[in-house]
């Protein structure tokens, strides 16, 4: 996209010169001869520009002069009362690393300004953008920062955790059978919830199961393998367990039992018994049907019957994902500074 930026950006302000890939560095564009205000229409008219940093400062790729500069900088934009963070993007060869960089210039920043550091939530960040010899300086709010954690947001993984997900298994041509069980075992995995269970009612045709159970262990093996690789953490890998229905019923009378049902309730109007049932430390059992529901004498046993979708009938693969996200949605807020391991 660099080249359709930097066209963009002439066409929007013909008189400076827009660079793409400077010095051979791709995802950037230097903008040179700005008179001031450019970065805002840039940000109002070029919807291609992921990114607009004004550059306030300019220094020689040497990390005591970068750290210099950036706190003379910070002196007059950052005031004693605020928190800052260092971000730096480094690029080509030098004798330092972007850590090195931070550490430098978020001491001299540091001691220029009297500001704390936090690293998490910044009222300003500043940005040292290194280009080979050269080291380009900037300062820009926090809230500019898009961030996936931070103040606001709670680790919904921790509460998955406690679910465990009964679901009937999808039985049929064979075919339809492991498609659906690779479905499956990729939301639960998804979600990272305490346990899958496939729990089928009365008796029925092995082949069918075994198919289905093929299915979600591979499901469930290759959406872990995506999360080793992307997560910092390491991620919850589902187990999968086989029991009767109704005899898992009986065996988990004492714990939390909700079934997902037309039936039901519809969800909006169950966050109170939502959050009641979840803060009693307890497991939460939900449970879902297939091509056949859930047998309606469970529904006695059941602490709630709740109704994802009224009028719509979700199809079995994403019966547990959309009740996941929706019990996510109703009782986000309230878990924020509880401690819901």
């Amino acid at each position: 996209m660099e080249d359709i930026v930097a066209s963009r950006i002439q066409e929007v302000l013909p008189w400076v010169k827009a660079t793409p890939r400077p010095r051979g560095f791709k995802g950037l564009v230097l903008v040179e001869g700005c008179r001031g205000g450019e970065d805002k229409l840039i940000e109002e008219r070029v919807v291609e520009a992921d990114k607009v940093l004004p550059v306030h400062g300019v220094a020689r790729a040497d990390l005591g002069e970068i750290a210099s500069k950036a706190a003379s900088i910070a002196a007059g934009m950052i005031s004693g009362g605020e928190c800052f963070a260092v971000r730096t993007v480094r690029r080509g060869r030098h004798g330092f690393t972007s850590i090195d960089v931070n550490v430098a210039a978020g001491e001299a920043i540091r001691r220029a300004t009297g500001a704390c550091v936090n690293l998490d939530n910044p009222d300003k960040v500043v940005g040292i953008e290194i280009i080979q010899d050269q080291a380009l300086i900037t300062v820009y709010p926090g809230s500019m920062v898009w961030r996936k954690k931070g103040p606001g947001k709670a680790p919904l993984y921790k509460l998955f955790k406690r679910i465990s997900v009964v679901q009937m298994p999808y039985l049929g041509p064979l075919d339809a059978c492991y498609n659906m069980g690779v479905r499956i075992g990729r939301e639960v995995q998804n979600f990272e919830v305490g346990e899958l269970v496939i729990a089928p009612s009365g008796i029925i045709e092995g082949d069918q199961l075994l198919r289905f159970l093929q299915g979600v262990f591979e499901g469930i093996e290759s959406r872990y393998r995506v999360q080793e690789k992307s997560y910092s953490r390491r991620p919850h890998r589902v187990p999968v367990r086989l029991q009767d229905l109704h005899q898992l019923v009986r065996a988990r009378r004492r714990e939390v039992l909700i079934v997902f049902e037309p039936e039901g309730e519809p969800v909006s109007r169950l966050s109170e018994d939502l959050w009641r049932l979840f803060k009693t430390g307890r497991r939460i059992n939900l449970l879902f049907g297939s091509r056949e529901g859930i047998p309606p004498g469970v529904y006695r046993f059941a602490d709630l019957v709740v109704d994802l979708a009224p009028g719509i009938t979700l199809s079995t693969e994403y019966a547990a994902s959309s009740a996941l996200i929706a019990i996510a949605t109703l009782l986000h807020d309230r878990l924020l500074g509880e401690d819901i391991d």
